[in-house]
């Protein structure tokens, strides 16, 4: 006997939803029932078009039937393998996959299942690099403002947002930030990289004097920041961060957490801006949100620093119950698979100007201030409600969801659309027309 079970909760108060206002939620609840290619759909049935993957994560589109299929194969035939001392194929060929798309010796892969593990996996990772090499006194680690780096306490650290950071007290210790590299009154309404702001790496020697280089162990940035509401790098600025780094043996970590897989149009931004660093954090897009993962690309000579002493003994104390997740590998071949036989990745460098151009176009609607774009991403920054900063872009976010059939993504008063690398070019015309609603209905 079958028992069905509806698809609406009668009780919305057990779950307490992570970075949602939860209170303003559950008056009026945003639910999806599935998904598929470029659409939710309500538990009604009504279709909501996701303008931004599901959150920076489903590039490939939703409920792909490869990506379905190889999740079910997995599932029959091995649920999971422990990864502490055991392994099973997958994960050398998923890890194997990824360091082949990954520019010049990123070639080792740590998986972890989140983007918050990879970047703490990272720092631990760069801290105890110098520690094996007599250097242990470079335990201070470098961030940005403006930068997210997830929500551990070794990301909320480096993290440059306020709001993660004040409840929750000191954090790490010996952690500094670099400047932001947004300034709208030199960059406004720029499309691609901006060409105001390369000279903010160098604030980086100006760290080093305040601590001495001997004391500090790693930089990490997004190459575009995404969640503090796109900020794409100045041209030449994370060329000069690396050149900077080098000069004082500090290890340059890119979190591509959000570019990797296609969203700036290349496997990685690395690739796109030409600068190779040290270790390259991942998630989201790598199994195209489909299972949990995340992971970190190593150089080679970081890696090969840990492969000493005793052959029997761990060589690095860390790692996570579902690392390399049977499941979650078989979701990454599939969707590594997807990309290379749709071109997915060339396919959004092919549609950046396009999709630039629909966006840059809404820049005299009502309280915009900024319109920034680059690959498939967009910004739009909206003069705040006096008095209430955030509320005009919470009240778009319903909007869009309520009223046009849209599901988009905001940071404060700032409206996100980063929408799977599937889109056509009919759908960014109807995203930017439905953008520019939402943007008309909150004047």
């Amino acid at each position: 006997m079958t028992t069905s079970h509806p698809t609406t909760p009668n009780d919305l108060e057990a779950y307490w939803m992570p970075f949602s206002s939860n209170r303003a939620f559950k008056k009026a609840p945003r639910m999806i029932s599935r998904a598929k290619e470029m659409h939710y759909f309500t538990p009604e049935g009504r279709p909501i078009i996701d303008a931004v993957a599901g959150l920076w994560c489903c590039n490939a589109g939703h409920q792909r039937d490869e990506i379905v299929s190889a999740i079910q194969a997995q599932a029959a035939e091995l649920d999971f393998s422990p990864p502490f001392q055991f392994a099973h194929p997958k994960a050398f060929q998923l890890a194997t996959r990824i360091a082949a798309l990954a520019p010049g010796d990123l070639d080792h892969v740590f998986f972890t299942n989140s983007g918050s593990e990879a970047v703490d996996t990272a720092l631990k990772i760069a801290l105890a690099f110098h520690n094996i090499r007599g250097e242990g006194a470079r335990q201070r680690l470098i961030g940005r403002e403006r930068g997210y780096h997830g929500v551990g306490f070794g990301g909320s650290s480096v993290g440059g947002m306020v709001s993660n950071r004040n409840l929750v007290g000191g954090l790490l210790n010996g952690v500094d930030h670099l400047p932001t590299t947004y300034d709208r009154s030199k960059q406004a309404f720029t499309r691609g990289e901006p060409a105001w702001g390369a000279h903010l790496a160098d604030e980086l020697e100006r760290i080093v004097a305040l601590h001495d280089a001997s004391t500090i162990a790693a930089v990490i940035v997004e190459p575009m920041a995404g969640s503090t509401g796109v900020l794409p790098p100045p041209k030449g600025y994370l060329e000069r961060l690396r050149a900077n780094s080098d000069k004082h043996c500090v290890l340059l970590i890119f979190d591509e957490v959000i570019c990797g897989y296609g969203r700036l149009g290349f496997a990685f931004a690395a690739e796109r801006y030409g600068v190779i660093p040290d270790m390259i954090t991942f998630a989201k897009g790598v199994t195209s949100g489909a299972v949990p993962m995340g992971g970190v690309l190593v150089r080679s000579g970081i890696h090969d620093t840990f492969m000493r002493g005793p052959e029997h003994m761990i060589e690095l104390f860390h790692g996570y119950t579902y690392s390399a997740h049977p499941l979650a590998c078989a979701a990454g071949l599939a969707a590594l698979d997807l990309y290379a036989h749709e071109d997915l990745f060339a396919r959004a460098r092919g549609l950046e100007e396009k999709f630039g151009d629909a966006f840059q176009a809404l820049a005299d609607l009502p309280n915009v201030l900024d319109i920034r774009t680059i690959g498939l991403v967009a910004a739009i920054d909206l003069a705040p409600i006096e008095g209430s900063p955030g509320l005009r872009g919470y009240r778009a976010m319903e909007h869009a969801f309520h009223e046009t059939g849209m599901m988009l993504r905001v940071a404060g008063d700032t409206l996100v659309a980063t929408p799977p690398l599937v889109i056509s070019e009919a759908q960014i015309g109807e995203i930017a027309d439905k953008f520019a609603q939402v943007v008309k209905a909150v004047a």
